[in-house]
């Protein structure tokens, strides 16, 4: 058994600096670096890619909404069209440091509002996947793990992209298995411990306990940790141990 974990890298900009990337990468497999829309600019972008090559990590892109004052959280009203150049533009501009850096690009995973828009949007997930596939066929699409992750698999694979599906050890579920939202109580989840037992479940036995107690089920082939969580470093050292203490490896994603 093996399961990637990833986390969200790069998202400092010009004088401010977000996230513990330096020692949270320690303890991932795979990093997701911000491209300059939400956040991020080409030396953070170059920096972080360079980070993730020497502790040798698989590298993804993490688009989002041309959104820096709101880090990309806020909904947008914008064509398929126009999200699939926004796409275009941040892939491509992460990728080009991964050549400059004799790095490959593995997989993209939109960020907040764009990726959450995504959850069972069989529309906007067929505009990502065309705009990934006319990139590299080879780059895999990351999705919120849920009910419908069969479904857009199969849309996504239409496509000629692969998906693999992500659930979140560090955040609470509402019963309907997506995520509560972070404005609200207990959405964060702070306890190193508490996230590990979360994330063991999630793996071996495909399931998440929901804000009102009931059991939500999901199939990830990776799961994220914040970086920009004050304990995020904790948590995703104890996540990773728990896991390994289990026989689980922890290893870059691959498509199921």
């Amino acid at each position: 058994m093996n399961i990637d974990l990833n986390c969200d890298m790069g998202e400092s900009f010009g004088a401010y600096s977000l996230g513990m990337d330096s020692d949270i990468v320690a303890s991932v497999s795979s990093v997701n670096i911000a491209c300059g829309f939400h956040a991020g600019d080409p030396q953070v972008m170059g920096r972080t890619v360079k980070l993730a090559q020497e502790h040798g990590v698989a590298i993804g892109a993490h688009p989002g909404f041309p959104d820096l004052l709101g880090f990309g959280r806020r909904n947008m009203e914008c064509s398929l069209d126009e999200i699939g150049a926004y796409l275009t533009y941040q892939i491509g501009a992460l990728q080009g440091f991964c050549t400059a850096h004799g790095a490959r690009l593995r997989h993209v995973k939109p960020h907040g509002a764009l990726y959450n828009l995504a959850a069972g949007n069989e529309d906007l997930v067929r505009a990502l996947a065309q705009a990934i596939g006319r990139i590299d066929r080879n780059l895999i699409l990351v999705g919120l793990a849920g009910q419908d992750s069969a479904r857009l698999a199969a849309i996504a694979g239409e496509e000629g992209v692969a998906m693999v599906f992500e659930a979140f050890p560090d955040r609470a579920y509402t019963p309907e298995g997506t995520l509560v939202l972070r404005r609200l109580p207990g959405a964060i989840i702070h306890d190193p411990e508490e996230a590990a037992a979360r994330a063991l479940r999630m793996v071996t036995d495909g399931v998440v306990i929901a804000v009102d107690g009931t059991e939500v089920a999901l199939s990830a082939q990776t799961l994220c940790v914040h970086g920009d969580n004050p304990q995020g470093v904790a948590l995703a050292a104890a996540i990773r141990a728990r896991l390994e203490a289990a026989g689980i490896a922890v290893r870059p994603m691959q498509p199921a």
